[in-house]
């Protein structure tokens, strides 16, 4: 089974890429969590393989990824293999050992690692905004290429990829055992999003919060304080009225092309 979560939709893209190969049923996780049980249970086939697809955020887990581990059971799992493919802009840091962990006290094996990188998407704080277009368009070219590589690797049972295959960056460290808690523990739930006149009271970014966050107040969204900054609403408006702050005014705007 392929268990994933996405916001601008580059993960999705990713797991529609494995489920194409492997043939495992897509399980979204945003849709699992909002079923609001305490456990959260699955029944795994003896030749299943398992897959976590989700977005490296601030060179970790998805907040929601490590929340749905927690609540993860999968009946009849004895060993079978699981593997984590993430995507990032240029880095992930130490994101695979996160989710190793979180998947350990679940008594889970991650047996490999991967990631894929993508057009950058985070664009909520000052020196952090989308790709030009010509470096989308390239990373855009090339994420096939990297997907049929870690397809093959997974099909060859290859562990030893690490350097190729998955993009760890500099200073790992740092980034994820000294950036990422503040930002998993600070950020998450505090938001400054903001609707400007050229809403258009479509509903869309209502329907698409995987947290239930955002509702319409006569017409027009407000975001509550549970927000886990997927960026998902801020992308996908289709008249760009959403707005963080003054942070985002000028800073440009992404979700994959090929996920509607």
């Amino acid at each position: 089974m392929i268990f994933y979560f996405t916001g601008t939709g580059n993960s999705l893209w990713v797991a529609k890429q494995l489920k194409e190969t492997f043939d495992e049923p897509l399980i979204a996780i945003a849709d699992e969590l909002k079923r609001g049980e305490k456990v959260l249970k699955y029944n795994v086939r003896t030749d299943e393989k398992i897959f976590f697809v989700y977005p490296v955020h601030s060179w970790g887990p998805a907040v929601l990824v490590t929340r749905f581990i927690e609540r993860l059971a999968l009946e009849g799992y004895e060993g079978q293999p699981v593997y984590s493919v993430s995507t990032c802009g240029d880095e992930c840091g130490h994101t695979d050992k996160l989710l190793r962990k979180a998947l350990h006290k679940q008594g889970l094996i991650l047996k490999a690692a991967y990631s894929v990188i993508m057009p950058n998407n985070y664009i909520l704080l000052p020196g952090f905004t989308v790709d030009s277009k010509e470096i989308e368009e390239g990373k855009l070219e090339n994420a096939p290429q990297q997907m049929k590589r870690i397809i093959a690797a997974i099909q060859q049972e290859l562990t030893d990829k690490r350097d190729t295959l998955y993009h760890t960056g500099s200073m790992p460290g740092i980034k994820s055992y000294g950036v990422y808690p503040l930002f998993a523990h600070a950020a998450i739930g505090r938001n400054s999003f903001r609707v400007t006149e050229a809403c258009i009271s479509c509903g869309l970014c209502e329907r698409i919060c995987p947290t239930s966050t955002i509702s319409l107040k006569e017409g027009k969204p407000v975001w509550k304080n549970t927000c886990v900054q997927c960026v998902a609403c801020i992308h996908r408006c289709p008249v760009r009225a959403i707005e963080y702050g003054k942070e985002t005014v000028k800073k440009g705007r992404y979700h994959h092309p090929e996920i509607k």
